[in-house]
């Protein structure tokens, strides 16, 4: 049975074999190739992938993805193709679907999204479910750093708080353009903020939410 996880993880496979290696993603600095060598790294190199989130770590991170960077392209598609090798706990399919469903949904946007004739992707209900209750658990870690408080909103009135302050900024649009804001894709997510002028400004202005 495909999950969500499963089905970003093809889709964002395929678009990178169709752009090749030398096309811009919105991650800054990185090409196609650049990206596709972190999927596989965080995936495969345990050892390495730490550096995503711990500092001391990041010059690691770095030396191992460039060299990974360097193998054929082809190879890193497959690898991200076949998944995670078996002692991986992304192995898992409850882990996978838990850890991956957004990151590789992001990361095909970051492929699309660079590409000035995008168009917005229509998504089923269900993954837009399933996308806004990772965002809702995730929230308050996304937006611990905003210099207001924030609050997400889907078009249907739920709501999740990101950032508990004053004023408050209500960030309104569809889950998967909310997850692209608070991931730092700001430019190019479809949402609308409604609050104070100065405190929309504050928030526009300061450092991306995300970790």
């Amino acid at each position: 049975m495909s999950t969500h996880a499963k089905r970003e993880r093809l889709l964002l496979a395929d678009l990178l074999e169709a752009s090749g290696p030398d096309a811009p993603t919105l991650c800054e600095g990185w090409t196609t190739r650049d990206l596709a060598a972190h999927v596989v790294v965080r995936e495969r190199r345990p050892d390495a992938a730490g550096g995503i989130l711990v500092k001391q770590l990041a010059a690691r991170l770095e030396r191992v993805q460039a060299e990974f960077a360097r193998k054929p392209y082809e190879e890193l598609i497959q690898l991200i193709r076949t998944g995670p090798p078996r002692f991986s706990p992304f192995a898992l399919k409850q882990a996978d679907e838990a850890a991956n469903t957004v990151e590789f949904y992001v990361h095909t946007e970051d492929v699309r999204r660079a590409r000035p004739d995008w168009t917005p992707r229509e998504l089923d209900p269900v993954f837009s479910d399933a996308l806004w209750s990772r965002l809702e658990r995730m929230a308050r870690i996304m937006g611990r750093g905003a210099p207001v408080g924030v609050v997400l909103r889907r078009p249907d009135g739920q709501t999740a708080v990101a950032h508990r302050g004053t004023p408050v900024v209500t960030v309104t649009g569809e889950p998967s353009e909310l997850l692209m804001y608070v991931y730092g894709r700001r430019a190019v997510a479809d949402v609308e903020l409604d609050g104070d002028k100065a405190a929309v400004e504050r928030l526009s202005e300061g450092k991306a939410l995300g970790l």
